[in-house]
This record gives C-alpha cells, structure tokens and sequence, in this order.
C-alpha cells in the first residue's frame, strides 16, 4: 500500500470515528430528552380499599389509565362517561386487567348541565360516600361549538361542568373527609393571560386552541378558591398538569392545516410526548399521595409542586370567576333556594 492509499484510509477511519461520537452523542442526548420528558413518578403504594372514586372522561386515554390504576389499588371506581358504549367496555377492561370487580359506570355529558344534575342525584342517591373526585375529562382545541346551554364548548366542559359537578358533590365529599378533589388543568394556561369576564365564549378572538387555554386557566382559578370555601372541612384540593400526551384530546390536532406539520414533526413530538402511563402519574400522585394530606389548592407537575404563571394566582379573579360560574350553572339561584327554605 502506498503512502497515498494509507492516507485515505486514515481520512476514511477519522471521518468514521467523527460520525460515530456523533451518532453517539445524538443517542445520548435522545435518551436524556426523553428521561426528563418521562417526568415524576408517583411512588405511594397506598391502597383505596373502601374508598369511591370518580374520574369523568374515562372511557378512554388519561381517564380510563387513572381509573385502572386506582381500581389496581382496591377503590370503588365510578367512570362518569358521555359515551356509555366505549364506557362499559372500558370497565370490563379495568375489571379484567386489575381483579377489581367493584367498577361502574355512570352516563355524564359535562356538556349539558342537566346531564350533571342528573349524574350528581344518582351519585348521591346511590352511593354513601366519595372519597376522591377527579376532574379529568376534557375537550382540546375543537372547532368552534357550543353547550346545550349556549356557552363555549371547551369552556362549558373542562370548567363550568366540572364547577357544577363538584359543588353537587360537596355534601358527599365533606361526608367522606379526609376527601379530595384533583383537577386536570394543563400549561396550556400559560397562553390565556386572564378570564374574559366579558367575552367567556371568545366571541371577539376565538381560535381552538386560545379557548382551550382559557379553560385550563379557569381550571387553576376554580381550584384555588374552591380550597378557600373548603378550607377546615377535611376536602382538599389540587390541580395539575399531567404533560404532553398523544391521547384522543389530541384529535383535533391533528386536523385540517395542523397535520402537515403533525407529520413533519413527529419525531420530535415523540420525543417530548409522555406515555399514557407516564401522564397520570401527576393525578394519581394528588389522589393517593400521604406527602399531601393537609395541602391544598396548589398546582403540580411530575409529581412536584410548581408555581402556577401569576395570571393562575389572581385571587380575585379566582373570586369573580366563581361567581360568575354560580350565575352561569344556576348554582347561585339553587343555594339562594336553600337558604331561603331553612330561614323558613
């Protein structure tokens, strides 16, 4: 071999040896991406034997892992469903899956307010305690719609239905206490910069996904000052955000001009994406977790409390946007009913 041919196998071996730190370090950089986007695990082994749980929306992703795992641990499982069909099959999975027969299903459309009274009358009727009520369900960034009250779509389902639903609920709750309420709120909260009190359904600035992160702000808001109400009756309260997760909340998403760039970008939204699994460790850690017994109202993320975006931390718009959700559910006129009856 001539000093020419061994200088162009060096040239080779060097640019070999260069590509394979590379594709070395690129590895190397993937798998610690995806660690850090894993997020916290929640690592209480505490069991719920005797106790009822409801998760809305769990017939499918977030919910229905959420209400697998806590049939896992031995509650009572109640899956509060639009969608009875998908529901029913989803609890005989959980009960399959986990040994725990002791699932239900029950008919919910946080769409229609009438849908939760009914809901919440059967609950109270059927049931003599409720240990843990976990606001799940939710819709993301869906075209333009509205309730069967006339609100906003996604501001009707992951807000004001929730709202109503838990205060139908309290009785029951505070019956139960040490009791919690855990709410699925998100970081999508970051982009709403506060509650159009004026415009709650976006008439002036509608876009899909601004709506939904005026629900997920309104979420955070409803948690801190349903803590307040509550606080010294054994309820606590928590919100979260669960991260990034491939679920049927996505489906929207991945419609119209947003799929070209879904499928331009899906390496790294694997990347980043959590699985299943991985985005309910968040919920069931404020479900379960003993560290949290006396703590309420805070807002957390991969199993750790974090600090809300200050437009999450406005008492009162906390206040004006309870009272605002009162008139909108008929809450208000309902208590005044009450109260009016035990003066008399």
């Amino acid at each position: 071999m001539d000093t020419l041919d061994l200088e162009s196998v060096l040239a080779v071996l060097e640019k070999s040896k260069t590509l394979l730190l590379s594709a070395v370090a690129i590895g190397l950089g993937v798998v610690v991406i995806r660690r850090y986007c894993e997020g916290g695990k929640c690592l209480s082994n505490r069991r719920l034997d005797g106790k009822t749980v409801i998760v809305t929306g769990a017939n499918c992703g977030l919910g229905k892992e959420t209400a697998r795992e806590l049939a896992k641990r031995g509650a009572r499982v109640i899956l509060a469903c639009r969608d009875l069909a998908r529901a029913e099959t989803a609890a005989e999975e959980i009960r399959l899956t986990t040994g725990n027969r002791n699932v239900q299903v029950y008919m919910l459309d946080l769409a229609s307010l009438k849908s939760v009274h009914r809901f919440a009358e059967e609950i109270i009727k059927n049931e003599d305690r409720l240990d843990i009520l976990i606001n799940n369900a939710a819709v993301s960034a869906c075209p333009k719609q509205n309730s069967e009250e006339g609100y906003e779509l996604q501001f009707a389902v992951n807000h004001l239905g929730h709202f109503l639903l838990t205060n139908l609920l309290l009785n029951l709750l505070k019956k139960s206490a040490p009791s919690r309420v855990v709410t699925v709120s998100a970081l999508a909260h970051v982009w709403c910069k506060q509650i159009h009190f004026e415009d709650l359904s976006l008439e002036k600035n509608y876009t899909p996904w601004y709506a939904y992160c005026h629900s997920k702000l309104a979420n955070i808001l409803f948690n801190r000052e349903l803590s307040r109400r509550l606080l010294g009756t054994g309820v606590t309260t928590y919100a979260l955000h669960p991260g990034i997760i491939n679920t049927e909340l996505m489906r929207y998403r991945r419609k119209g001009i947003l799929v070209l760039s879904w499928y331009l970008f899906c390496p790294l939204t694997w990347l980043l994406m959590k699985s299943t699994i991985q985005g309910i460790q968040t919920t069931i850690y404020c479900a379960v977790s003993e560290d949290l017994e006396g703590v309420s109202g805070r807002y957390y993320s991969d199993c750790k409390e974090k600090q809300p975006y200050p437009q999450a931390c406005d008492d009162d718009a906390a206040v004006a946007l309870w009272e605002i959700s009162e008139k909108l559910t008929g809450l208000s006129s309902k208590l005044q009913t009450t109260q009016h009856n035990q003066v008399e």
